[in-house]
C-alpha cells in the first residue's frame, strides 16, 4: 500500500503531467521487468536477476510502497547470495504486490489528472 504522505512529499516538485507520466513508464515498463525476473529465476541467472531486482526495487521506491519495496529487497537479496531456494515464491508475492501498486497508482494517476 502507498504510503501517500511519502508519495506526496516524494512528487511535491512535480507538475501533475509529470507524475501521470512517471505512472504511465512504470505501468508501460512492468510486464517486461516481471518476465526478466521470472526468466531470470527459471534459468538461475543470479548476475541478471539481481540487476532486474535492484532495478525495480528503485523504481517501486519512488512510489512509495513498503511492501514491493520489501520484495523487491528480498529478491535483490536472495540473487546476490545466489539462493535459489524459495525465489518463485518470493517473486509470486512480489509480481501480486506490484499489481497492487498499480491499481492504486491507477486510483493515484485518474485524481491527479482529474479524470
Amino acid at each position: 500500500m502507498i504510503d501517500r504522505q511519502k508519495l506526496n512529499q516524494n512528487f511535491q516538485y512535480f507538475d501533475k503531467e509529470t507524475i501521470v507520466e512517471i505512472i504511465d513508464i512504470f505501468f508501460e515498463e512492468y510486464p517486461d521487468r516481471a518476465e526478466k525476473l521470472k526468466k531470470n529465476i527459471q534459468d538461475g541467472d543470479f548476475a541478471q536477476l539481481k540487476f532486474n531486482a535492484h532495478s525495480l526495487k528503485g523504481v517501486v521506491a519512488n512510489f512509495q510502497d513498503p511492501i514491493c519495496f520489501e520484495l523487491a529487497r528480498k529478491l535483490d537479496e536472495m540473487a546476490k547470495n545466489q539462493q535459489s531456494s524459495g525465489l518463485i515464491t518470493v517473486f509470486e508475492d512480489l509480481d501480486r504486490a506490484c499489481t497492487k501498486l498499480m491499481d492504486e497508482l491507477t486510483a493515484l494517476k485518474a485524481e491527479v489528472s482529474g479524470k
